[in-house]
């Protein structure tokens, strides 16, 4: 791999490197880059030699950092983009990635971190003040862009290198080498220079934020999660029998905190599969209704015990094309839960943006919840990261 060493003076100073630290620029026109888009070339852009990328990602070959620094200037247009720095790339569709949004110039989503699991991005799932910040974008010029990450962390700065625009407190992934690199979706092309990358510690970062909330009460923190399958298997499907569920193969998946279960962390999609069920045992201490405050992302039906009793749909712009589809725990359902033993089977189907469900217990008291398919008994506050 062609690494080119550059001055350590702007570089480090802007990122607050220790002197010790190693940096390497990688030019436009690099073999060190591995390209994976529809669009890669380099060509002449305001006055510098770029690299033009579109559909896809430039991943710096040989790389392999768990803590470290990125920094690139980008150019764009005011067209529809997603453009940005990509970090512990495992592949193409395994990485942590921070994107700027140039048609969102001065909005709150402007700009956004989000994992990207199985090459499912999650900007459904991860969104407000934690993972977007408002910018107003700047055309016809170069922007610089900095990410500097240590264990769960994040700090990234846009066109100001001193102040962090966004922290990140929170890196969705877990913590492993990887390689780095840059990202642009498929609808405009991005230009990017002065490609550089480094080691550092975990010093350059601010102080973490105050912590976060808890766990909202009643939130199940574990879910057993299928292999996926074709949505319309579930056409015309009032009942949920034992056998369709005994057929397929399931994984636990713990919940983030805030009760979200990122499914992308199980499967990627594929073509004709798009659904996967997540399953939660509900033991009751007597026959009851409880209330069920439920986030989604992008359609769902709920079974409990086998019957069908809602059927939503939040897939992006299905109200108005404004409507993003933002997860949120933003409907109830009312179960009527046995005496002892109750399955919960979500049915959730996803197109783009992030393959999410959140469920909380409103009323908590006398539920234990447990996962359905191992068997092992949990109590609703258990289970967090």
């Amino acid at each position: 791999m062609k690494l080119v060493p550059i001055a350590m003076a702007g570089v480090l100073a802007a990122s607050g490197a220790t002197a010790s630290a190693r940096s390497h620029a990688v030019e436009p026109g690099s073999g060190a880059w591995r390209l994976h888009a529809s669009e890669a070339r380099v060509e002449e852009h305001l006055g510098r030699p770029s690299l033009r990328l579109k559909g896809g990602t430039a991943i710096v070959e040989g790389v392999s950092l768990v803590d470290g620094w990125i920094s690139f200037d980008v150019s764009f247009s005011r067209e529809r983009g997603f453009v940005g720095g990509i970090w512990r790339v495992e592949d193409e569709e395994n990485h942590e990635l921070f994107y700027l949004r140039p048609h969102q110039s001065g909005n709150p989503d402007a700009t956004q971190y989000t994992p990207v699991f199985h090459g499912v991005w999650g900007w459904q799932l991860y969104h407000g003040p934690r993972y977007t910040v408002p910018i107003e974008h700047r055309f016809g010029e170069w922007t610089p862009v900095k990410i500097v990450y240590s264990g769960r962390r994040a700090a990234v700065y846009v066109g100001d290198l001193e102040t962090p625009a966004l922290v990140v407190d929170d890196l969705k992934r877990e913590p492993a080498a990887g390689a780095v690199g840059l990202s642009a979706g498929d609808f405009a092309p991005a230009w990017f220079s002065r490609f550089a990358y480094g080691e550092s510690g975990g010093g350059e970062l601010p102080a973490p934020a105050a912590a976060g909330a808890e766990a909202p009460a009643g939130a199940i923190n574990v879910w057993s999660v299928s292999d996926a399958f074709a949505e319309s298997d579930l056409d015309g499907l009032l009942e949920l029998d034992s056998g369709r569920l005994d057929a397929r193969r399931w994984t636990r998946l713990a919940a983030d905190p805030s009760g979200l279960a990122d499914l992308a962390r199980v499967q990627g999609l594929s073509r004709g599969r798009n659904t996967a069920f997540a399953a939660a045992a509900l033991r009751s201490d007597r026959a009851r209704t409880v209330s069920l405050a439920l986030g989604f992302s992008d359609r769902v039906r709920a079974y409990l015990n086998g019957r069908l009793l809602y059927r939503g749909d939040d897939t992006y712009r299905t109200r108005d094309y404004r409507f993003l589809g933002s997860i949120g725990y933003f409907d109830t359902l009312y179960l009527p839960l046995h005496a002892g033993d109750n399955e919960l089977v979500l049915a959730v189907s996803e197109d783009f943006g992030g393959w999410g469900v959140q469920a909380r217990l409103e009323d908590s008291e006398g539920v234990v919840v447990r996962d359905a398919r191992s068997g092992r008994e949990r109590t609703s506050t258990e289970g967090k990261r």
